[in-house]
């Protein structure tokens, strides 16, 4: 049985997820943490989803479970990787009109 406070980091490590670099979401760059992912996802032999998907549902996951312990900034560089992993897709926001 898995405990309550370590239930993410067992999905992270034992899931279909990405391989992560260690510490990657720590990085202060936006640019970095995005290309990090799209690389990982695309030589991942884990995922299941087409890459893109899986990178960005891997950054979601972790700023959901992170959820009010993190901090402002944090979240701002995390938010911007968000912005940056859809460019590197080439999947950019479309402006709504």
């Amino acid at each position: 049985m898995v405990s309550h406070k370590k239930w993410s980091a067992d999905v992270t490590e034992h899931s279909d997820a990405l391989d992560l670099e260690d510490h990657v979401f720590e990085s202060d760059d936006a640019r970095k943490i995005a290309a990090s992912l799209k690389h990982l996802a695309e030589h991942s032999d884990r995922r299941k989803a087409e890459p893109f998907q899986s990178a960005m549902s891997m950054l979601n996951f972790y700023i959901n479970r992170a959820g009010r312990n993190l901090p402002e900034e944090r979240k701002k560089v995390l938010e911007k990787a968000k912005d940056e992993l859809r460019a590197a897709f080439g999947r950019e926001k479309q402006d709504q009109d």
